[in-house]
């Protein structure tokens, strides 16, 4: 019984944890011959900022603050539409839903990797957006993607759950890891050209490394697809959250984070953190000394490199 309850908690856990699913627009039409950017920007919005369902029109989000301060004359800004749901009970599990949004922004990159030969690339995304962004960057800087990599000139992850304390993070420090476990091989050749952004307090992108129920419901939820364990990477993702747990104790450690006083704890925590808005907070605290929010950070950032 206590087997079966665990499970059942973690489940329930699971969709909550990272039950921020981001948006996507699917691959848009080339610019003419002679029309080309100087940077193309790929934006994977935030958890139900977009839908495939005909009868929803949503805007980009969390992003517009990002690609609206961008310089047209210079910089083509789209957006991905995808799914943009994390639960079961929705139209695509969470798996599914940033399989599509990564798959929907590879495919505008090739569109216009074809057709413009000098036009760079950037890649930024939001929440699950930032999930399927940063899969996207990890897939073309470790050369397991058709993107090559010298045409990406930056990537900027806002709340990505899947943040690496070894990943760049521009602002205040915050301790942790993205609740759903670090890119295993990290960004490869973009790894100078990767920031990630993380609002002290947010769960999202910064949960304790020894925190193993979040880190194995993000685990579940990663690999919710029905094909999401073909992936390479899910044996490794396993073993290092089981390596981790053993270090740290074993099997009674996470029985001990299973108990029912443990589980009222954690409901407490997550009301606090819903409660607190910390995930919608990328336009509210200061990153640098000149008092730039994440967003506006991000935007100078792009232009710079455009």
């Amino acid at each position: 019984m206590r087997l079966k309850k665990s499970i059942a908690v973690l489940s329930a856990f699971a969709a909550a944890t990272v039950g921020t699913v981001l948006s996507g627009t699917a691959a848009q039409a080339a610019p003419a011959a002679g029309n080309c950017p100087s940077m193309y920007v790929v934006a994977v919005p935030g958890t139900w900022e977009t839908s495939t369902q005909p009868d929803k029109r949503p805007g980009p989000g969390m992003l517009a603050a990002v690609t609206n301060a961008l310089p047209a004359s210079k910089i083509r800004a789209d957006y991905v539409t995808y799914a943009a749901t994390a639960f079961p009970w929705e139209a695509e599990v969470y798996g599914a839903s940033k399989k599509q949004a990564t798959d929907n922004a590879r495919g505008m990159l090739e569109a216009m990797q074809r057709d413009c030969a000098n036009t760079r690339f950037g890649i930024i995304g939001y929440s699950q957006g930032a999930d399927a962004a940063g899969d996207l960057a990890a897939e073309i800087g470790t050369g397991t993607s058709t993107i090559r990599p010298e045409r990406v000139a930056a990537v900027g992850l806002l709340s990505d759950p899947r943040r690496a304390d070894s990943d760049v993070l521009i602002g205040p420090a915050v301790p942790g890891i993205g609740s759903g476990g670090p890119r295993i091989g990290g960004f490869g050749w973009l790894s100078d050209r990767t920031v990630t952004f993380c609002a002290p307090g947010d769960l999202y992108c910064a949960t304790e490394r020894t925190d193993f129920v979040t880190r194995l419901a993000g685990f579940l939820a990663q690999n919710s697809d029905p094909g999401s364990s073909d992936s390479p990477r899910y044996g490794d993702e396993a073993t290092m959250i089981w390596n981790d747990l053993l270090g740290a104790g074993g099997i009674p450690t996470l029985q001990n984070q299973l108990t029912d006083e443990a589980n009222k704890g954690r409901r407490k925590q997550l009301e606090r953190f819903y409660g607190s808005g910390a995930h919608q907070d990328y336009q509210g605290y200061a990153v640098d000394a000149a008092g730039n929010t994440p967003t506006s950070w991000l935007a100078g950032w792009l232009r710079d490199r455009a």
